[in-house]
Formats: C-alpha cells, structure tokens, sequence
C-alpha cells in the first residue's frame, strides 16, 4: 500500500508542520531523507541553509536527518547517492525552482526509486516547489504567460498552486486565468502559506492554520482546516 503524501503550502523544517510530519513518520522507520534540490540553482549557501534547518527538524522528530546534496541528473543517478534512499520513513522536497526541480529529477534513477519506495509504503513531503513537481504540470510562477512544463506525475490529476494566500489568492480572478487554463483530467488545487493537503492518491485532508482551495472556471471553493477534500483522478 502506498504511503501519504503531504502536499505543503510553506512551512517546511518549522514548527508550523511538525504535527504533518509526525503523522508521515508515525508508524514508519524515523529515517528523514531531505532532498533540497529546488534551491540548488541558488548556490551551495542555500543548500546549506536548507540542509541545516532540515537536520534540526529532523531532532525534534526524534528522527535519523539523511540530506542528499542532489544537484543535477548526475546526482540523481549515482548509485551512491540513490542507495541512500533505502529505509527511509519520509522522504521529503524542500522548496525553491520548481521547473529546475522536475527537470532534474525526470527519469533519473533517484526518482524511481523515490516512487518505487512511495508504493511500498514510505511517506512523501513536497513543499512549495515539492509540492508543484509532484503534479501533472508545473506553471511557471515567474513568467505566467509561458506554458510551464510537466511535472514528476506522481499525481497526474493535479496541478499544486501553493502559497496561495500570499500571492496568487489575492489577484482577481482575471489575473489568476493563466494558471487556471483547463488542463483534461487536472484538477487546481491552491495550498495557503502553513497548510498541507495530506492522504493521496485522491482523498486528502486540510492541515495547519489555513485552507486549500480546488480552482476551475473562474470558480474558488475553499476547504478549512480539518476539511476533507476529494481529488478523483478522473478530473472533470
């Protein structure tokens, strides 16, 4: 049986989804594998910082930190680096570039076994950028009149808007078509900032101190804290 997945607005490594993670790791081998490639375009100070705050999370989770410095497909296929994968309770993608995130981890041997690993059991955590990649497709935030690309299809029936509440959920509905053209079978979802969607593959539950949102036609439901929210992979 496959294992959860968290799909996480902001908030990575703070106290604002620890109670997320426990519940990932609950009943899982404390072994927190930390995958920060989206911020690797950002320089290895990032990467630090990332690293740093990850392996403290990973203490007051009573949890074994495994970071993996996997910053290109060259990483992403060392035997090595892969081989680390194993065991883990809880692998999860810190934030930052999105595209570069897919870009680098398509059909490398890290995100095979990264999947074959979720089937067996073990926890997913995407935040942010982790979050985006994990869906069908990837808008590109920065440059929203260009077509993004797709993303890692763990999900294939969505599409992951998160920090919702801070950027995106405050434009008008006109300003926000970009990212809500229809996609056949998509659904998109909008995680506010301290929020995680946590289940998978279809049924999931809003978690922290915001809502998730599902966007279709100029339409925006909202689901607060403690909501369940049906995702079908046969999207309409």
């Amino acid at each position: 049986m496959a294992g959860p997945v968290a799909l996480v607005g902001s908030g990575e490594y703070t106290d604002a989804m620890i109670d997320v993670d426990k519940q990932l790791l609950d009943g899982r081998p404390r072994r927190f594998v930390q995958i920060p490639t989206a911020a690797a375009p950002e320089g290895e100070q990032v990467l630090d910082k990332w690293v740093g705050m990850g392996v403290a999370h990973a203490a007051k989770l009573d949890a074994e930190p495994v970071p993996l410095r996997v910053r290109d497909r060259a990483d992403a296929d060392d035997p090595a680096i892969v081989a680390q994968l194993d065991g883990a309770g809880l692998i999860y993608f810190s934030g930052g570039n999105p595209l570069f995130l897919s870009d680098t981890l398509r059909d490398t041997a890290l995100w095979r076994r990264v999947v074959e690993l979720h089937e067996a059991g073990t926890a997913l955590g995407g935040c942010s950028a982790g979050a985006m990649a994990f869906g069908a497709w990837v808008p590109d935030i920065r440059h929203p009149t260009q077509a993004g690309r797709p993303g890692l299809g763990l999900l294939p029936q969505l599409r992951v808007l998160p920090h919702f509440d801070r950027f995106l959920g405050r434009m008008p509905d006109l300003l926000l078509r970009p990212f809500m053209k229809p996609i056949p079978g998509v659904h998109t979802v909008g995680v506010d900032e301290d929020t995680a969607l946590v289940g998978g593959p279809e049924h999931y539950v809003v978690q922290g101190r915001q809502s998730a949102w599902i966007l279709s036609a100029g339409d925006r439901t909202e689901y607060a804290a403690g909501a369940t929210v049906e995702l079908p992979a046969h999207a309409q």
